[in-house]
């Protein structure tokens, strides 16, 4: 019976790990495919291209008019960067000092717009933001990113918050400290390694965010992703390589801040939440 039961431990991992790297095979393959298509003057039924070139990227970005498109896109990243935290971090705080009425429930809608696909909410949300005249326009584009990315920042901003001990705060209120000052030169320093995760992660969460944007945006508010999506959609003959070119772009900048955002994030504190401090009343 040992013997079977170590057989099939072995058999299970063995089939795991079989798994996984047929996914990460099949992934890299794919992303090697059209990174090797974005540089190719021509691929015709041959294992590697006749020749190499740049100049696809150079028609993708004069094409596809790239430079706006980017500037659009750091423009909403950014809006809703600075406007999660700024309603994301006081609102977490609240969360995890305070007890109220209803607190359960809070934490529950919190969860929700992570939880449930963002075209589930997405479309009635659009059609509020067109009702009232939002649509289409880079407010109307800001707020609906807004609706996941501010539970995002609440719910990964709370066990840094929990591990600050609430004495520390009351120490500096029995030393004159204002609420100013206990902000900035007490509860900012300490929060300022989880604000930078959150912050970072809804930098990256908003520019491969698709759903909400494609459809709350107008030809003027169209992030990258969206830009990409009506590339290879819409009517008219497109060259594959300046279409690939241009997929390769968006990969490089949200790899790019992936991997500033990791620099900076501990997953365990936001995987798994931190031992809860003894709360001050």
């Amino acid at each position: 019976m040992n013997q079977l039961h170590i057989l099939g431990r072995r058999l299970w991992i063995f089939s795991v790990w079989s798994l996984v790297t047929f996914f990460i095979v099949n992934l890299l393959a794919m992303i090697a495919t059209v990174i090797t298509s974005s540089t190719a003057t021509r691929w015709l039924r041959s294992w590697l291209p006749d020749a190499y070139t740049f100049k696809w990227y150079l028609s993708a970005w004069s094409e596809f008019q790239l430079d706006d498109v980017l500037v659009t896109t750091f423009q909403v990243v950014f809006a809703v960067v600075a406007l999660s935290g700024l309603f994301g971090v006081p609102a977490a705080y609240a969360m995890a000092r305070r007890d109220f009425p209803g607190k359960n429930i809070a934490m529950l809608l919190f969860l929700l717009p992570m939880l449930v696909p963002p075209v589930t909410f997405g479309i009635p949300l659009a059609t509020v933001l067109y009702q009232t005249g939002l649509g289409g326009t880079m407010a109307g584009v800001i707020l609906a990113n807004l609706v996941p990315t501010v539970p995002f920042v609440i719910l990964v901003m709370i066990p840094f918050i929990e591990q600050i001990d609430p004495k520390i705060e009351s120490a500096a209120r029995v030393f004159g400290a204002s609420t100013f000052q206990l902000f900035w030169r007490i509860l900012l320093p300490l929060l300022l390694p989880g604000m930078l995760a959150a912050l970072l992660l809804v930098l990256v969460r908003t520019i491969a965010m698709f759903e909400l944007t494609f459809l709350t945006s107008g030809p003027t508010s169209q992030t990258l992703v969206v830009a990409l999506y009506y590339a290879v959609f819409a009517a008219g003959v497109r060259a594959v390589q300046s279409i690939d070119a241009m997929a390769v772009i968006y990969m490089a900048i949200t790899v790019i801040w992936l991997i500033i955002a990791l620099r900076f994030v501990n997953p365990a504190q936001i995987v798994t939440r931190a031992k809860q401090q003894p709360s001050a009343h």
